[in-house]
């Protein structure tokens, strides 16, 4: 249960990252930082992001799965080692864009705090995962 808890709350941290991030458009700011992206590969960006939103969505259900059905295949060695590694993947994701927004001269405060509760949560579902595969 702590494990589907902790991904729901690294999920909605997550979307609230971006929603903040795209706040000043409501107060007439812009919010458009220097990219160096090429506008033709935007697509392929936008597509990046929805896979990285996706599959924790994934990992949350297979973990409600496998509370659900404890003797289910969503429940065994495997699947636990994979949430675990899974977790430390997006784990050192959410590092290096917290170092990243760090180093940004005119990063705003807001979304350097949520990087890090995003940060500090994903270390949390890593030490569960790894429990839960070890249990």
């Amino acid at each position: 249960m702590r494990l589907a808890a902790l991904w729901t709350a690294w999920l909605l941290l997550m979307v609230y990252h971006v929603e903040l991030g795209l706040m000043p458009l409501f107060h007439g700011l812009p919010v458009e930082i220097e990219s160096q992206v090429p506008a033709k590969r935007v697509p392929r960006l936008f597509l990046a992001m929805l896979i990285y939103f996706v599959l924790p969505m994934l990992a949350l259900l297979l973990v409600v799965h496998a509370l659900s059905a404890p003797g289910s295949w969503s429940g065994t060695g495997p699947w636990r080692a994979s949430q675990f590694w899974f977790s430390v993947l997006y784990s050192i994701t959410n590092v290096m864009h917290l170092i990243a927004d760090i180093r940004i001269p005119d990063s705003r405060t807001d979304q350097v705090i949520l990087m890090g509760l995003l940060t500090g949560v994903g270390v949390l579902i890593n030490r569960e995962a790894w429990l839960w595969w070890r249990a």
